[in-house]
């Protein structure tokens, strides 16, 4: 596996145990707003911080996007 892989399921499943949702769940919201885009184009800079952080900032995008929408 790639370590932006390895850094996607990482991200993913800590998002979903932080707000307690099913995996389905997170994954709606992660196709949705192109998460796991953002993670990618993103992995140099977010990999080198906390899993609060990473959740922090997902969260974060996520209402941007729902701004956008």
């Amino acid at each position: 596996m790639s370590r932006t892989l390895d850094f996607k399921v990482f991200c993913f499943e800590a998002y979903s145990a932080e707000h307690n949702l099913s995996g389905r769940e997170a994954m709606d919201l992660f196709k949705k707003y192109n998460v796991f885009e953002y993670l990618g184009k993103f992995y140099d800079v977010l990999h080198t911080v906390g899993r609060e952080y990473i959740v922090g900032d997902i969260d974060k995008y996520i209402e941007a996007r729902k701004n956008i929408a």
